[in-house]
């Protein structure tokens, strides 16, 4: 059987061969266009050096007309080039310097092969900057860009992670040491955490912590302060909502905390503030693990770690119906009740300390110190307002410090006239220092880890002879030392 149909070659029909012509003008013609039109200086010549195509870039750049050059050797019309000799070696030319009428140009020279890729046909030569001023500007532009993305990378970076870690946890305390410890371990699961706690008593800070030492902590973390939320905005604040779903709705929708959430932790402060309808939909959410947005019919898939908070007692709201038993289990599966500073005040000196330093850091002021007296002071006020109350203390009294040494009366008068830890008094003919604290549970507290010490100094660490010198079980001795972190092994 013979094959009938034509090969470029073959090919005698008139009409089919002005048909050929005319797309191969036309592809010229486009070709022609974008050299012309580009940008860059552009330079084409033949396997022997000469000049076929001289781009109008190239003209207004070096004064020439192509009709002026076309033909010429490339060597003599462009100082510096090397195009003659690519298109004898065969080897291209990437980001070259050339210099061309007092200007340090960056070009690319490439040779143009024949479709078997070893004849050379010719080269082409493209002038990429015009002066390597240009590259430089370009550079500073780029990292001006690069500034300003990290810029808006590190505030939604700030937005997103948390702030803290446990090394910013600082305690001397045992009860805190302990409360850092179950932390800690609650971080390694994905189990909900209620951290219970007056205001500014750090429950915050353990929040982050928790975060970012969990295997969520490239996640991101979301915070949700549920008191600051109006009751009717809420659901559409914690679950996104569609467009158009409500007078003044985004048009686009927008998602909501637990979506944001999805994937890392999300940290509802206030949780008691909550309205009973939204508890009832939030402890569904939790329970089956997906929600819809308001307005929506699509369902999505959660996956988040809780960590709820609360300033209130929450058995006490119960009690009262002001909220939910069963949402209250859904999140006290491990619960972190934060003691007041009044409970830890041996933390006190490091607290405010480490306070002092940052304020210096912060407002560029010379080096302060502490007098050890107003440390006591420090000591024996009771802190209602807990750490931030030390922390606001701190900060009103640096701006009435005369000299480097921050003395009591440089103290706000309530701390001086309410905690005077020089003064004793006698009773039942025994002198009290009310430097020493009076707290029955710091007393208690106290006396109860130096019994267990020495139970275990005149056991040499046997645990059961010790349990039964203090008259407790085994079991109950072990838990006192995981409690005030003691380990004689």
């Amino acid at each position: 059987m013979l094959n009938t149909k034509n090969t470029p070659d073959e090919i005698t029909d008139p009409v089919e061969l002005r048909r050929r012509l005319k797309s191969v003008k036309s592809e010229l013609k486009a070709l022609d266009t974008i050299l012309n039109e580009a940008y860059e200086g552009i330079v084409v010549v033949d396997k022997n050096g000469y000049i076929t195509k001289f781009n109008q870039a190239y003209e207004k750049f070096l004064g020439l007309k192509e009709e002026e050059v076309k033909g010429e050797f490339v060597a003599d019309v462009i100082e510096n080039t090397r195009m003659h000799l690519i298109v004898q070696n065969g080897e291209k030319e990437i980001g070259h310097i050339q210099r061309i009428q007092g200007n340090d140009m960056i070009c690319h020279r490439l040779p143009i092969f024949d479709d078997d890729g070893e004849t050379i046909l010719g080269g082409v030569g493209v002038v990429i900057f015009k002066d390597v001023k240009e590259l430089k500007s370009l550079n500073r532009r780029m990292e001006v860009l690069e500034e300003k993305l990290n810029k808006h990378k590190g505030e939604l970076k700030r937005l997103q992670e948390a702030k803290y870690s446990f090394d910013n946890i600082l305690t001397v305390n045992s009860r805190m040491k302990y409360l850092k410890k179950i932390a800690k371990r609650a971080a390694e699961n994905n189990s909900a955490v209620l951290l219970d706690g007056a205001t500014g008593t750090g429950k915050e800070l353990f929040a982050h912590a928790i975060h970012k030492a969990s295997y969520r902590k490239f996640g991101r973390f979301i915070r949700v302060n549920c008191a600051a939320i109006p009751s009717d905005l809420l659901e559409s604040e914690l679950f996104g909502y569609e467009e158009g779903a409500f007078t003044g709705a985004s048009k686009e929708g927008k998602p909501g905390k637990f979506e944001l959430a999805n994937g890392g932790t999300i940290f509802l402060d206030e949780i008691s503030s909550l309205p009973l309808k939204m508890q009832a939909k939030l402890l569904r959410v939790l329970q089956e693990k997906e929600f819809t947005r308001v307005g929506g019919t699509e369902t999505i898939e959660l996956d988040v770690r809780v960590i709820a908070a609360s300033n209130e007692n929450l058995e006490t709201k119960i009690k009262n119906n002001n909220f939910r038993k069963d949402l209250y289990y859904r999140l006290n599966v491990i619960r972190l009740k934060l003691p007041p500073l009044k409970e830890r005040k041996d933390d006190i000196p490091l607290l405010a300390r480490k306070k002092l330093k940052d304020l210096i850091s912060e407002f560029e002021i010379e080096d302060l110190e502490f007098a050890s007296e107003t440390l006591d002071y420090l000591k024996a006020y009771d802190w209602p307002g807990n750490i931030r109350e030390l922390f606001n203390v701190i900060e009103r009294t640096i701006n009435f410090v005369e000299g480097r040494v921050i003395k009591p009366e440089h103290l706000p008068p309530i701390i001086s006239e309410q905690a005077n830890p020089v003064e004793q008094v006698s009773l039942n003919n025994q002198d009290f220092q009310f430097g020493e604290t009076l707290n029955l549970k710091d007393n208690v507290a106290r006396l109860e880890k130096e019994s267990i010490q020495k139970a275990l100094a005149m056991t040499g660490c046997n645990k059961s002879k010790a349990a039964r010198l203090l008259g407790i079980h085994r079991t109950n001795l072990y838990d006192k030392l995981e409690k005030y972190d003691l380990n004689c092994d």
